[in-house]
């Protein structure tokens, strides 16, 4: 009988193993210097647009101030544009202050043309001219009380003396503007006597500048005031015709206390002469 042949012995099953992948080829010096130029492209484009922002960021500094400042114009403008027309600003209201010789209803009544005038468009010049017909009012100023009321403060011219004319007497102030005209002489003013001289001569302006130098209660006894030069003031005082020999205008006002002081001393009847031409060596005479 034959012998059966002994059976295979099992092989043993093994993995095979997986071919190694080859490992990366090394970068070529071709592919490093085309990437180090993409890098480095990148690299100054974001450096260009830095310096760029860096230049530019005082010229958007400057656009912006410049637009500011028309802003500002803008509304300044429409501010201004609203002050001229806007009638909310419109003279409504003149007030007239300060007269007592003139009529405030009179010269109101001169100078409302210019109601319904924007304040800021009011015609000073032709208010001017409008009080310049008045001969009393020496000067005035304006007061503007928004929103529509102007306020005109009055100073009227005030008599000095009286001066002698063809057809009666013209009442005068320091600057020898005639004030008014009387057919007789006014109480209370002093006649101004400077012979053939105007109201524009150096004895006008001497004799005016004694009497306001004089005490109130001086220049209220004078009754005449005579010169025939700036140097030869002389006064006539009421009551007992007392006379005062002044000289000229220079230091009046030390000669105005000596004056009183005299007058005080003597009494205002005595008939006496006093020469204050050297106030400090005045003399009293006898009449």
């Amino acid at each position: 009988m034959p012998k059966p042949k002994p059976a295979s012995e099992p092989v043993p099953l093994t993995r095979s193993p997986r071919p190694k992948r080859p490992a990366p080829a090394p970068r070529t010096t071709a592919s490093r210097s085309r990437s180090e130029v993409r890098a480095a492209k990148r690299e100054r484009r974001r450096f260009e647009k830095s310096e760029i922002r860096r230049f530019t960021r005082r010229a958007r500094h400057r656009r912006l101030g410049w637009a500011v400042a028309a802003g500002l114009v803008a509304i300044l403008a429409a501010l201004l544009a609203v002050a001229v027309y806007s009638p909310l600003l419109a003279l409504r209201t003149i007030t007239v202050e300060g007269t007592r010789a003139v009529s405030a209803k009179e010269v109101t009544a001169a100078i409302d043309g210019q109601l319904g005038t924007p304040l800021a468009l009011f015609d000073y010049d032709r208010l001017r001219s409008q009080l310049d017909a008045f001969p009393l009012i020496r000067s005035f100023v304006t007061e503007v009380v928004p929103p529509s009321t102007l306020i005109v403060h009055i100073v009227e011219r005030a008599p000095v003396g009286a001066v002698a004319t063809a057809s009666g007497f013209a009442i005068v102030d320091p600057a020898g503007v005639i004030l008014t005209t009387t057919a007789r002489r006014a109480d209370g003013v002093p006649l101004i006597d400077v012979g053939r001289a105007g109201t524009d001569s150096p004895a006008f302006s001497a004799v005016v500048d004694v009497l306001l130098s004089l005490p109130e209660s001086v220049r209220s006894r004078v009754d005449v005031a005579t010169a025939t030069s700036k140097d030869d003031v002389q006064l006539v005082l009421l009551d007992g015709g007392q006379r005062v020999v002044w000289g000229s205008a220079e230091r009046s006002a030390l000669k105005a206390r000596v004056l009183q002081e005299l007058i005080a001393v003597q009494g205002s009847n005595a008939r006496v002469e006093y020469d204050v031409s050297a106030p400090l060596s005045p003399v009293v005479r006898s009449r």
